[in-house]
């Protein structure tokens, strides 16, 4: 190879070395950012959100008493925050108790034994809701005796149903003994894990004759603002996540005397 020849292949080879380098370092620089910047551009379609759906129990005897008023605005601000709803009376037919036969916790069993009231048929509902809210009246400063029997043989027959799903009471009074009608209420809840939702007050509404409770302004906010707090936390529960506590442990019983 002559001088000339080496001259030559050296100019070729410096000017392809020169011309690499701009674009090695073009891609060192904003390759990343390049890429970076492609996957940003690039959006997911959002996953609508499951709707969610709450059941309300009608614990009192009249369809349209001062309960029903109660419930009647948690439902319609709950259908305000796009929750589902179904109230569910309970009336003025007769209520079994539950005589703890055992027949229920017997393979294959669909619920309870008694099939002649609502119980399994709630039971049913609870499936498909996310949430639960009951109202009762105020009988001698407790619960009505009907939703008191109803709730009982539907958490031990059922409980599986309504583990994990947020729930809360509302109590109706003329004047008193609303207090311990919600707390005994609040007592089923706890034991079976349900998350008790609150509000800016007690749950509680005060009226006597038909419709009263409308007039208790007080009472009607706390109703909307049990209704938000119960939105707020299904939308909460439902975005993703774990849905329930994670439970490692199994429930152990210990009686007094043994």
């Amino acid at each position: 190879m002559d001088r000339r020849d080496f001259l030559k292949k050296s100019a070729l080879a410096a000017a392809g070395t020169a011309l690499a380098a701009p674009v090695s370092a073009m891609l060192s620089t904003t390759g990343a950012a390049g890429l970076a910047e492609t996957e940003t551009n690039v959006t997911e379609t959002p996953q609508p959100q499951r709707k969610t759906k709450v059941l309300l129990i009608n614990g009192s005897p009249r369809h349209d008493g001062n309960t029903f008023c109660c419930l009647s605005e948690i439902e319609a601000q709950l259908q305000k925050h796009g929750v589902e709803t179904e109230i569910v009376q309970i009336g003025r037919m007769p209520v079994r108790m539950c005589i703890n036969c055992g027949a229920c916790r017997q393979a294959g069993s669909n619920g309870c034994a008694f099939d002649d009231d609502l119980c399994n048929e709630i039971a049913r509902k609870m499936k498909e809701a996310d949430a639960m809210i009951v109202g009762t009246p105020v009988y001698y400063g407790q619960p009505n005796g009907g939703i008191l029997s109803l709730m009982q043989r539907l958490f031990f027959s059922s409980g599986h149903v309504v583990q994990n799903k947020p729930a809360a009471a509302v109590a109706v009074c003329r004047r008193g003994g609303a207090t311990a009608t919600l707390q005994t209420m609040n007592m089923m809840f706890e034991m079976m894990n349900m998350p008790v939702v609150t509000s800016q007050y007690w749950n509680i509404a005060y009226g006597a004759g038909k419709g009263e409770a409308k007039r208790d302004t007080e009472g009607m906010q706390t109703m909307r603002t049990l209704a938000n707090n119960m939105a707020w936390l299904l939308e909460k529960i439902h975005a993703g996540g774990k849905p329930t506590p994670l439970r490692d442990e199994k429930p152990t019983f210990m009686n007094f005397i043994r």
